[in-house]
C-alpha cells in the first residue's frame, strides 16, 4: 500500500515466540544446492492483505508444475498467524524477512522451508528492510503524526542485530522514509514525505549528508555503473469533489540518477505529466535496463540513455482502479511479473509480461494485494 496511517501493533502468538529459539541453515557441505519445497525453481510472492484484518500472505508459482500455491506461510506454521500489512518481503541467505507493517514487526523465516524462526517486534509502522551481512540490517519507519493536522514528523531507521533479533539502535532520517539502498559502504533512505536522500554510513551508522531530490522519493535501484535512481511522485494535490489528483494544481514526478562516489545528482529526467506518480523501480539482471510503473503502465529506462522512453513497455489503457500494485523481473528470462490487486479486500492476480513485446503471457489468482516478488 502507499501510505497509511499507524495501527494499534498485533502481535503473533507466544508460540512464536519459542520458536524464534529455533534456528536453521543451510549445510555448508551440501553441494547440490538449498534443500526444502520452496528452495529452488519458483517465485515467491508476498500478498499485503486487508488492513487490520491480520491475513497477509505468502504464495508460491512453481515452475515445475506450472501451478500457483496460496497461503504457503499458514500451510506450513499453521496456527501461527504472518499478520497485518504485509509491506515488504525480502532474502538475506537463508533467511527470509517479511516487513509486517501494520502489525509493527519483522517475521522471520527459513527461506527454503518458510518455517518461522522469530521476529522482531516493537517496530513503528516498519516498511523496508535490507540487510548489511549475516549481522546486521535497517528497516526504515514512520512515527506518529499530528492528530490535528494529520503531518507526520520525521521517521527513523531502526538498526537490527540478526542474531539477537533486537534493535540495536535508531538512527533519525526525513518524514516517511521508504525503499533503502546499500552501496559502497554507505546506506540510502528515500525520504516520501520530504525531498531528500538521507546517506548513513553502515559502519558508523552516523548521517553524511542528504542529498536533495524532487519531492516524494519513493523507490530506489541501483544500475550496473553503481549508480543510484531516485523515483520521485511530485505533490500530488487531490480534487475536493471526486478526490482524483488534480493534473493543474499537482507536480511533475521524476528520475533522479545519482553518483554514488560523490553523492551528487548527475541528471534529474522530469514527467511532462503532473497527475501520474512514478515508481516501483526495478533492475534486470544485468543492471542496464529499469523498470518502472508509470500513469498505469511500464516503462523501460535505459541506464546510459539521457531521457525519458517515449512509450511504455506495457499498455493497460486508460485508468485502472488500483493498477500495479507489484513489480518483478525474472533474472533468467527477464519475464516481467505485475501484481495486480483487485482491491485490498479480495484476491488479486499476478500477470506475467514477454519482455520484448510487452504481451501479457499468463496470469494466476494469488492472495490480497500481491505487491512483491522471489525468483528461486
Amino acid at each position: 500500500m502507499k501510505k497509511i496511517t499507524r495501527f494499534r501493533h498485533y502481535f503473533l502468538s507466544a508460540a512464536f515466540a519459542i520458536s524464534a529459539l529455533a534456528f536453521t541453515s543451510c549445510d555448508d557441505d551440501n553441494t547440490t544446492g538449498p534443500t526444502g519445497e520452496y528452495a529452488r525453481n519458483g517465485v515467491l510472492i508476498s500478498n499485503e492483505g486487508a488492513m487490520t484484518k491480520s491475513n497477509a500472505s505468502v504464495s508460491f508459482y512453481s515452475h515445475d508444475s506450472k501451478s500457483v500455491e496460496n497461503e504457503s506461510f499458514k500451510k506450513v506454521n499453521t496456527p501461527l498467524v504472518l499478520g497485518d500489512v504485509l509491506q515488504h518481503m525480502t532474502q538475506h541467505g537463508d533467511r527470509l524477512y517479511l516487513v509486517m507493517n501494520n502489525s509493527g514487526k519483522v517475521v522471520v523465516t527459513n527461506a527454503n522451508t518458510l518455517k518461522a524462526e522469530g521476529e522482531t517486534t516493537g517496530l513503528e509502522a516498519p516498511r523496508y528492510f535490507a540487510a548489511l551481512n549475516d549481522d546486521k540490517a535497517y528497516v526504515t519507519e514512520w512515527l506518529g503524526y499530528d492528530p490535528v493536522t494529520y503531518v507526520y514528523g520525521n521517521g527513523r531507521v531502526a538498526v537490527i542485530d540478526l542474531k539477537t533479533l533486537t534493535v540495536t539502535k535508531t538512527i533519525t532520517v526525513g518524514v516517511q522514509p521508504e525503499q533503502l539502498v546499500i552501496a559502497g559502504g554507505k546506506l540510502y533512505v528515500a525520504n516520501n514525505g520530504g525531498n531528500t536522500v538521507t546517506v548513513i554510513n553502515t559502519a558508523t551508522d552516523a548521517i553524511e549528508t542528504a542529498i536533495t531530490v524532487n519531492d516524494g522519493p519513493n523507490s530506489l535501484a541501483l544500475d550496473r555503473n553503481n549508480m543510484l535512481w531516485v523515483s520521485s511522485q511530485g505533490i500530488k494535490a487531490y480534487d475536493p469533489v471526486d478526490w482524483l489528483v488534480s493534473e493543474e494544481s499537482s507536480t511533475p514526478g521524476s528520475l533522479a540518477k545519482i553518483n554514488t562516489t560523490s553523492n551528487s545528482v548527475v541528471a534529474i529526467l522530469t514527467f511532462s505529466q503532473n497527475a501520474p506518480a512514478p515508481g516501483k523501480l526495478t533492475p534486470n539482471l544485468n543492471g542496464d535496463k529499469l523498470y518502472y510503473v508509470f500513469n498505469n503502465k511500464v516503462w523501460v529506462q535505459d541506464v546510459n540513455t539521457t531521457s525519458l522512453a517515449s512509450q511504455p513497455l506495457i499498455d493497460r489503457g486508460t485508468y485502472v482502479a488500483y493498477g500495479f500494485n507489484g513489480l518483478g523481473v525474472e533474472p533468467a528470462s527477464g519475464t516481467i511479473y505485475a501484481g495486480k490487486a483487485t482491491d485490498y479486500a479480495s484476491n488479486g492476480w499476478v500477470v506475467r509480461y514477454n519482455p520484448q513485446s510487452g504481451a501479457a503471457v499468463d496470469s494466476f489468482r494469488v492472495g490480497i494485494a500481491p505487491n512483491g516478488f522471489l525468483f528461486r
